[in-house]
């Protein structure tokens, strides 16, 4: 492995080995078994492919929010893993629908779901997790919980609608591009941090601290993935990168790019996507002789600070200071990432 493929290591693995998950192993720990026991809940007939979807798990981001959002004492709080593990089946069922819309092949370093048994399972599988994260969290007593997850997904699924209906607009602004992030990304980041602080008794005002939070931490996190799509290589990420473009999916790195080229240019190169004839290490080549990188870790960078001032206030409180050096991971990775760039 050289220079460059270690800086740019799985984060998955790189989280693990920070010790920023230290405090909540066991909470994660009781996640992964409640998540085991769902299984069982399934048809028989369901149940192996609940089972492989379940066996790549992946960063535990959004129940890391959680968890960290309700923070009260290093006891396992069964309600806050129940939460965990709601958002982490609404994430899951929408990485297998975002399989089979990107056509992707590898995700978490092995055959996606809608690559080993089709686009008809995988559809209907992650209809079946998402309907059952919803029955898990309609045995909360409290109606504002489900109404801020069922908000949460629906919102999610408006914002990959509204996505997929951009594909090929090249003229797609700035601002729709945060609408469509905030959607499909933003929203379970914060509704992630708003049920931890909810569940977790840690009051009303620093329940919409850590919303506000989660829901720029969840955008800086879509910019740095879409970030990857061109910086990462799929070695070492672990999944099928370059779909986006291949898709027509236009995102900030390529919404910036554009922006900098004359009427012409800018007809030419759409029509250089569209033919799939412009090599993508080319085109990064090009964006980040343009500076167009730079410009995205500005715009990551801004999201970022959005989040720690909204806990600022708390920072001497343990959760908050686990939700900071969340932040502040992220941020290493971004930069791990530009430094590979050379």
């Amino acid at each position: 492995m050289d220079k460059a493929d270690k800086q740019q290591e799985p984060l998955t693995k790189t989280l693990s080995q920070s010790g920023i998950f230290d405090p909540i192993r066991p909470h994660l720990e009781a996640l992964d078994a409640f998540l085991d026991e769902q299984v069982e809940v399934f048809a028989p007939v369901t149940r192996p492919l609940v089972r492989y979807t379940f066996s790549h798990r992946g960063k535990r981001l959004r129940p890391a929010l959680v968890f960290f959002s309700g923070w009260r004492e290093e006891a396992v709080n069964p309600m806050l893993v129940r939460a965990a593990a709601i958002v982490e089946l609404i994430h899951l069922a929408t990485l297998v629908h975002d399989d089979v819309l990107d056509d992707a092949q590898i995700r978490h370093a092995s055959p996606t779901l809608f690559a080993k048994y089709g686009s008809h399972t995988a559809v209907l599988l992650g209809d079946a997790i998402l309907a059952h994260a919803l029955n898990l969290m309609a045995e909360f007593d409290s109606v504002e919980l489900c109404r801020a997850t069922a908000t949460a997904t629906r919102k999610i699924c408006d914002g990959e609608i509204w996505q997929t209906s951009e594909r090929g607009n090249a003229g797609l602004s700035i601002d729709d591009y945060f609408r469509i992030i905030q959607m499909k990304t933003g929203e379970l980041f914060e509704v992630s941090a708003l049920l931890g602080a909810m569940l977790g008794g840690n009051g009303a005002e620093r329940g919409k601290a850590c919303a506000v939070f989660g829901r720029a931490l969840g955008r800086a996190y879509q910019i740095f993935d879409d970030l990857v799509d061109f910086l990462g290589t799929e070695e070492s990420i672990g999944k099928t990168l370059g779909t986006d473009l291949a898709s027509g999916k236009y995102t900030l790195p390529i919404i910036l790019f554009l922006k900098r080229k004359t009427d012409a240019e800018r007809a030419a190169l759409v029509a250089e996507i569209a033919a799939g004839t412009l090599a993508p290490e080319i085109l990064a080549e090009q964006m980040n002789a343009a500076g167009v990188f730079d410009e995205c870790r500005d715009y990551f960078m801004k999201e970022v600070e959005t989040a720690r001032e909204a806990v600022a206030p708390y920072a001497e409180e343990f959760g908050s200071k686990q939700l900071l050096a969340l932040a502040d991971f992220v941020v290493s990775r971004v930069d791990k990432f530009f430094a590979a760039r050379g």
